[in-house]
């Protein structure tokens, strides 16, 4: 890749993978953050996945008092939905190119999910409800969606109906719950595709978010005509 692209960990569950899943980590986290993820899930047998894990650029982050750490984008001590924040748009370019490069090696847009955790979570609902072909379908956990002053304007039929899972603890101290709570319906109003779920949990993930998420897949996976 070029030097200017994002660095990633990558993992494959079988030869000649037919999905890949690309999985952003959170704020000052790394793309070994999810590396027992594959693992993690309960994914149906027989189908080969290219889990692609990339690493945020190194940048300063105002609400950690400007200490420089891997961030998708930069964040202060309060969120604003509506403006989009420095850096989530290069960081959605940074994503372009691993969509891109998927495609290049054989994966269809169609059978690419993009998700992520946190901040990777927002780049993912930023990035997927922009992106102008189908995707298999979109995972923000713990997360919110960012920049949507310009949602109605941006976003691209291409993935209307596209399969959006969204989970978030009902005690997270980080992200509050509202915010969530807001992405979900404005999304319930756009007439998207929402699975959601809440947990008894902090800013984390929990095993029975872990068994949701892994039959929401099972049912993407399966219901694909040339999975």
């Amino acid at each position: 890749m070029a030097d200017n692209d994002p660095q990633v960990l990558e993992l494959e569950t079988g030869p000649d993978p037919v999905y890949s899943i690309i999985f952003l980590h959170g704020l000052g986290a790394d793309c070994r953050d999810f590396e027992t993820l594959p693992n993690m899930l309960d994914l149906p047998a027989g189908i080969p996945i290219r889990f692609v894990l990339p690493d945020a650029p190194m940048r300063p982050i105002t609400i950690n008092n400007g200490m420089v750490m891997r961030g998708w984008y930069d964040i202060g001590f309060d969120i604003d939905r509506g403006l989009c924040p420095e850096g989530l748009e290069d960081s959605a370019r940074m994503m372009r190119t691993l969509l891109g490069r998927e495609e290049q090696r054989g994966v269809p847009a169609e059978h690419i999910l993009l998700g992520g955790f946190s901040q990777g979570g927002a780049v993912s609902l930023y990035l997927g409800l922009r992106y102008e072909k189908t995707l298999g379908g979109i995972i923000g956990l713990s997360t919110y969606m960012p920049a949507t002053q310009l949602f109605a304007v941006e976003s691209h039929r291409a993935n209307q109906h596209t399969p959006i899972f969204l989970a978030h603890g009902l005690h997270d101290p980080v992200l509050a719950l509202q915010l969530a709570e807001s992405s979900r319906d404005l999304l319930y109003e756009q007439g998207y595709a929402v699975n959601w779920h809440t947990y008894p949990m902090p800013h984390s993930l929990c095993q029975e978010e872990v068994a949701d998420l892994s039959a929401w897949l099972g049912r993407i996976l399966n219901e694909s005509p040339s999975a």
